[in-house]
């Protein structure tokens, strides 16, 4: 893998039901030689449910990658300036945070990492989990796709029969898409047939 010694942006957002899947590949990233800062958002900052406390979800972050979160917008903005990032990966990433995004909203701790490092002219990665990406959402992931810097871990239906709106990132795949994004190439197919990993 090319990501030794990249320092990596991790952004985390609030797709609870995701959370567990992204653990695996932000260990990956890091057994690769990959250098994590994590970046989290309020709502996971301040919001337990059913799938695990705050806590639980900043322990493992921080003990992963050696690092301590980056937790408010002030925290944030220096690695535009200070050009910190080679990379920036959001992942999961809400519809919430691809609708501000598309729209130049800047108003939580994610969406300024993320502003601060496309100054840059530096990558960023979306690994969408959305329940409206074919809804409302779909004008903004559009959008999205045709942004310079902007790359996107494949993406499909995960239960197209129950939810048919929803779109989730073959989350399995963030490293390789890494790699590819900091080759400015986009990974393909960008859209494909989600099973369930």
């Amino acid at each position: 893998m090319k990501l030794k010694g990249k320092r990596i942006g991790f952004a985390v957002t609030g797709s609870f039901c995701t959370l567990a899947k992204i653990i695996p590949q932000l260990k990956r990233i890091v057994e690769a030689g990959g250098i994590v800062y994590p970046i989290i958002s309020e709502v996971v900052q301040e919001t337990d449910t059913k799938f695990g406390t705050t806590d639980k979800w900043i322990n493992k972050i921080e003990d992963i990658t050696g690092n301590e979160l980056r937790t408010n917008i002030i925290e944030a903005e220096p690695i535009g300036p200070g050009k910190l990032l080679d990379i920036l990966i959001v992942a999961p990433c809400t519809g919430n945070t691809v609708a501000k995004l598309a729209n130049a909203i800047t108003d939580t701790t994610v969406l300024m990492a993320i502003k601060a490092h496309l100054r840059n002219d530096r990558p960023v990665v979306i690994a969408i989990a959305t329940n409206d990406g074919l809804g409302n959402n779909a004008q903004n992931i559009g959008k999205l796709l045709n942004t310079k810097n902007i790359y996107f871990v494949p993406f499909g239906q995960d239960n197209p029969q129950e939810k048919v709106n929803s779109l989730i990132a073959r989350i399995d795949l963030i490293p390789e898409v890494i790699e590819y994004a900091l080759d400015e190439k986009q990974i393909q197919p960008v859209i494909i047939e989600y099973n369930g990993i």
